[in-house]
């Protein structure tokens, strides 16, 4: 049975997290009047869809991560809607909207917990204010080379994290410190994530023209690969941790 609960409250977390970060990328594009060909919640085999008029809605098996696939997003497309005839204003807004709804949402979990915890607006304010301060603190540490990859958490140690989380209250908690992290982390200028893509797009506004098509695909996939190495690594560091633990 704890097995079976520990497996729930992480399924529910992460799903729902997933759901609003990508639900931020659909929503967004969709006002921006960009075609969305998939919203997609999880990775591998379907195990549920749904067509719409325009956008496939599908759920995959494994709930680690999501995708909002959009017309000319992978490579440039005539059709109408299409990705890469937006502005590329329109485009950031597109990119960046997933980690800011996590962001924005984490802060907005936390505040209420504090609020309804001890029924004060002013401390919820305060406390919120001092939450801030120390995201903003531990990213500059990221950045001043701070924290070492022993530091990192993956999926793996998140998941033991979830699972030791006692009472709703703090589970709640747990729900605003992923959801901040997932979009700070999603935020960062590193290729193959939503940062990286910002990056290349304020590259393509500075020079008044977007990289060659084989550039930008060389450097999504030496991204992505550093990326898959970083995950390996930090999986193995969680899972001995566990096994230690």
């Amino acid at each position: 049975m704890g097995f079976i609960i520990s497996a729930i409250k992480i399924i529910f977390l992460l799903g729902f997290l997933i759901f609003i970060h990508e639900g931020g990328h659909f929503c967004i594009a969709k006002l921006c009047k960009v075609k969305v060909n998939q919203f997609s919640i999880g990775f591998g085999p379907e195990i549920w869809f749904r067509q719409g008029k325009e956008t496939k809605y599908a759920i995959r098996l494994i709930p680690l991560g999501g995708f909002v696939s959009m017309e000319g997003e992978e490579e440039a497309s005539e059709s109408e809607g299409a990705f890469n005839k937006a502005s590329i204003s329109k485009r950031i807004a597109i990119v960046s909207a997933g980690a800011l709804v996590n962001i924005i949402f984490g802060f907005i979990v936390y505040f209420i917990l504090i609020a309804v915890m001890y029924q004060s607006i002013t401390l919820a304010l305060t406390a919120t204010a001092s939450y801030s301060g120390a995201l903003v603190e531990s990213v500059k540490l990221i950045f001043t080379g701070n924290v070492g990859v022993n530091d990192l958490t993956g999926p793996v140690g998140i998941s033991n994290l979830i699972s030791a989380t006692s009472g709703i209250a703090e589970y709640v908690y747990m729900i605003s410190v992923i959801s901040v992290s997932l979009g700070i982390t999603n935020l960062l200028p590193i290729p193959a994530l939503d940062g990286g893509k910002i990056l290349l797009l304020i590259i393509e506004a500075i020079r008044k023209k977007p990289l060659k098509e084989n550039t930008e695909i060389q450097i999504q996939l030496i991204g992505f690969s550093l990326l898959i190495a970083l995950s390996v690594l930090v999986t193995y560091n969680d899972v001995i941790r566990v096994l230690g633990g």
